[in-house]
Formats: C-alpha cells, structure tokens, sequence
C-alpha cells in the first residue's frame, strides 16, 4: 500500500527527505536564505538534531568527521554567500578523502538570481571541482529526488560530497511529498574473471608479497579480509596515512604507515617487494616519492573503485576496478597457501633496524618532554574506543606514526588536502556520532586555525580531551627550511603571546600546562575522566623532527633517519 501524500513546503521536504534517509544529526549555521529550511528544523526537533557550529567551516569539519567514525553520509547545512564560501574548504577535504558528505546551501530567490543580490553567490559554479556533484533545485517537485541522489551519489563507487543548493522560492513553494525509503548505494562492476585469475598468477608466483591498504579499504570494512590473505600468502601489510586504524597495531604482520613519513619497516618492505597489491589507495605523491622509482623490481596489482585512480599515479600490471570487497574476496579464495620464510626474516629485520633508528633518535633528545613520551601516555590510558582527530603538521605524522589503534573508523584527519583547523571540527562531529571521548592532537599553528569551535565543543560538553603540542613555531615547515632552505625560517616562528590555558577557560573548558612525562600522565589521566572538554597546553621543543623522511623528490633509497643525515641532503 502506498504512503499517501502530504502537502509540504520546500524546507519541510529538506527535513522530511534527510530523516527519511535515516540523518539522526546535521551541523550547520543559520542565516537570511536558509531561516525556513531552519524554521522545518525547529519544527522536527524531536526527530533530528542540530549542532550549532561557530563558523560554517568548522560545521563542514564536523559533518566530515561525523562521516569518517560512522561510514553514514555527514550532513551540513549553510545560509548563501560567505555561509556557502565558508564551507569551501571542509567540502574539499571530504572530496579529497573519499568522505561522503551532503552540504545542502540556500540562495536568493530565483528571480534574483545573476543580479548580484545581498550576499547572492553562485556555490554550486564555485564548488563545481571540489564534489562529486552538485545542484541547484529550481523546481519543489524535484526537492525531495534531488537530495535523495545526491545521497545515493555521496555514498555510491568511491564516496564523496554532493551540494544542493536551494533557492528561497523554492524552499517556501508547496508540493505534495511522498515518502521512501533509504536509498541504496548504486551496484559496483564486478572485475572480469581474467583479471582476477592474471592477479592470482602474480600472487602464486611472488616471493617477496606486500599488501598495501588505503582509506578505500579501510572504508569498506576489509579488514578480516586483508589479515586472512597476508596469513594465506604469508605477506606483510603496510598502509597509506588514510589506511591507518584499518588493521590491529599489534597484529604481527601489520608494518603501519609507508611513505614520506611512514615506518621504517613499512617503507623499506615496500621497497624491497617483488609484489605489491594496493587496495582502495591511490599511491599518492607523498607515499610513493620518486615515482619514477618507486615499485622497481616489483609487479603491481591495483583494486580501487575509481577508474580514473587506475594507472594515474603509478603504472600497474593489472588493474582490477569496481567492487574491491568482491575482488579481493575472489582473489582470496583463489590463491594457494604461501610460505616466504626469507621473506619474514628480512621483514623481522627490518623492524629491528626501524626500532633501533627510532631508540636512538629518542636516547640523543635533550628536551624535558619528546613526542614519544606524550604518546606512550597517551596509548596507556586510552581505550580501544577512544577516536582520535589530529589536525594537520608535525604532531599529525608523529600520531600516524605512534598513536596504537585496535578497531577501525578510530581515526579522523585530514590527508589529501592537508587542512590546518581541520581537527577540532572532525572531533566534535566524531564526538556527537559516537559519545565515545575523542582526543584531537593537534598543534600551536593549527589549533589557531579554528579554535572558535572550542564555544562548540563547550556548549554541548562534549567529551574532548584536546592534547596541544605547542612548540611556538609551524613545525613541519620549519623542519624543511631546517632540512631544505639553509635554517632561513622565514614566518614560521610564531612569537604569539597567547596563553592557550587561559583561552580555553575563557571558553569554559578546563585545562592546564605541562612540560615533563609526569605531569602529562597525569593531565592525560585526568582529562579522559573529565566530564566535558579538556586541554592539555604541552610544550615541546621547536627542534623536534618527524622521521624518518623522504626529501622532496626523493625516493626509499634516499630516506632520512637523522638531523645530520638531513643536513648533507
């Protein structure tokens, strides 16, 4: 029996669709071209909540971080002008992470639009690069299968954000509404049998194999899958910045992230593969180096969901597109038992050697509190739920790098873009998805990048533990003029006076300042407990390097492991 229909405004058809597709929560900011769409939220107030964010980007930020612990479409709402431009930036972090996200702008009425109207913009003309598609509804009988494409698309192939962008007129115009149902993501291509069999007859034939996962897999839930072939074909599993948290830190032969910044071990087993098999990563810039050399010696096999992520980076030897779930699935299945015991020797050394480098780095340093130290702490206390955010510098590499996780959908940060004033945004959507405590790591330059959202986080007592690594300098930017300009820090040094204690009790949060491995414990011990928002101001040196490192442009051979290596680069 149908549903019968209801005679509804525009903005209570927004509402109706969103809780329709099953949205419990939306960020957003109101203003003059959105107050209907508003008004249909007051209205339903029961059935969805609102979070009210202290700037647009900060509620994109936090429909983003929403998404990423949660694998649901984030939703964030803005009025038009700046309030559609101030989300700019978080919808581009979703579009260059895969986060499937809905942004959902209102403008002038139709019959003013192109005349430069009070804070009239064309958003979906600015935002055009930056989604997987956007629209502008010029009709309320198109309202309610708009958003619910725009849905299906966010969440369709490879995620990613769609904007609507709805006129005054239409959103006060009458239609009858029809209720759904949930849509359905659309149905993936499955790889033809002969590349999967040419995929397997790579694998049989490798003795050296490595897995290498990116926020793809990590995504779609691939993880028993993953650790069931590295048993199989006796493989080590390495990953991507956006693969991390995929895979159990303390499963054996889980090497962690690779690349620029990644594990010694990890890096180096990448090198030494004779086959590597991405899953849903991109072999991006930062984690390949050289492409011209990296994979040399080694055949390569590529499972993504995206045709155009197929041969863009890196030449491969078979390409498998569409659903990686199914692919990998059928490849498991068809594989023979391995067993590479050269292989794990060499594996198992080359986690000595990267324990040792990262022993000695930490023996030579002088300061009265490493990120070592801060992390350890931060491992001890923590459970297996605790999500951690990180903003975007030194402190985010030194999170990859050390930060232990167990479970998937732990972990939110802003990767392909790089967005510094992303992270205490991601914390709060990650907070209000889950209400399990949320750690952001951040730094002194990113934390100054959004910290009006700590109003938020504070207004709704949140349970955010903010660990602020404060070296008084841009630290992964300084680090390359150290490493790469001849020591010429130029505005990198930040010379702020401000007091970020103070600041956040100004806020209304508590928080206190630390300097030693003592009073970090037990700041740490304390703000996990604490009922509602917490920073921890911890100051470290300026000098601390992230390694290892590969310079820019360089490749495996050339990584750095030392200051003074670096210097003679």
């Amino acid at each position: 029996m149908q549903t019968p229909a209801t005679k509804m405004t525009g903005s209570q058809i927004v509402i109706e669709t969103l809780i329709e597709q099953g949205v419990t929560d939306v960020f957003g900011y109101p203003g003059g071209q959105v107050l209907f769409i508003y008004d249909a939220l007051y209205q339903a107030g029961d059935r969805i909540n609102h979070v009210l964010a202290a700037h647009e980007q900060g509620a994109a930020h936090a429909a983003d971080g929403y998404s990423r612990v949660t694998g649901k479409v984030g939703v964030v709402i803005a009025t038009s002008g700046p309030g559609a431009t101030n989300l700019v930036t978080g919808i581009a972090t979703a579009m260059l992470d895969s986060v499937p996200m809905v942004a959902i702008t209102g403008n002038v009425p139709s019959s003013l639009i192109g005349k430069d109207s009070f804070q009239e913009i064309n958003i979906t003309g600015v935002t055009l690069p930056i989604t997987k598609h956007n629209y502008f509804v010029t009709d309320v009988n198109d309202l309610a299968d708009t958003i619910r494409e725009a849905f299906q698309i966010a969440k369709s192939g490879r995620p990613g954000p769609v904007l609507i962008d709805i006129p005054k007129d239409v959103q006060v115009a009458e239609c009858d509404f029809i209720p759904q149902g949930v849509v359905e993501a659309y149905p993936q291509p499955e790889a033809p049998d002969e590349a999967i069999d040419q995929a397997v007859e790579m694998i049989n034939a490798a003795k050296k194999p490595y897995i290498y996962i990116g926020g793809g897999a990590a995504a779609v839930g691939m993880s028993q899958d993953i650790m069931a072939l590295a048993e199989k074909i006796d493989a080590c599993i390495g990953c991507s910045f956006m693969g991390l948290s995929a895979i159990p830190h303390d499963y054996e032969r889980y090497l962690g992230m690779q690349g620029m910044h990644g594990q010694y071990a990890s890096s180096m087993a990448n090198k030494e593969a004779d086959l590597i098999i991405g899953v849903g990563v991109r072999f991006s810039d930062r984690a390949t180096g050289n492409t011209a050399k990296y994979g040399k010696g080694a055949r390569i096999i590529q499972l993504d969901a995206d045709l155009a992520e197929i041969n863009k980076n890196i030449k491969v030897d078979v390409g498998l597109i569409g659903d990686i779930i199914s692919s990998f699935s059928r490849i498991l299945q068809r594989c023979q038992p391995q067993q590479h015991p050269e292989w794990q020797q060499q594996i198992a050394e080359l986690k000595a050697e990267g324990q040792r480098i990262s022993d000695e780095a930490e023996r030579r340093a002088t300061a009265p509190l490493t990120p070592r130290q801060i992390f350890e702490a931060i491992n001890a206390v923590k459970d297996e739920n605790t999500i951690i955010a990180t903003d975007v510098g030194q402190h985010q590499m030194w999170t990859a790098q050390h930060v232990t996780f167990q479970k998937p959908r732990k972990f939110a940060s802003s990767g392909g873009l790089g967005t510094m004033g992303y992270g205490l945004g991601a914390a709060i959507g990650a907070a209000i998805a889950t209400g399990e405590r949320t750690v952001l790591i951040t730094g002194d330059g990113s934390f100054g990048m959004n910290l009006n959202e700590l109003a938020t986080a504070v207004s709704y007592n949140l349970p955010i533990t903010i660990v602020l690594m404060n070296n008084g300098v841009l630290g992964m930017v300084r680090q390359w003029q150290t490493l790469f300009y001849g020591q010429r820090y130029s505005s990198t040094v930040l010379n702020r006076k401000t007091d970020f204690v103070k600041l956040a009790e100004a806020f209304g949060a508590c928080a206190q300042r630390v300097d030693n491995p003592q009073d970090f414990r037990h700041a740490f011990e304390t703000a996990m407990q604490h009922d509602g928002p917490y920073l921890i101001d911890t100051i470290i040196d300026m000098d601390e390097f992230v390694l290892p490192m590969l310079p820019p442009g360089g490749s495996i051979e050339d990584m750095i492991t030392t200051k003074e290596q670096g210097a003679k680069k």
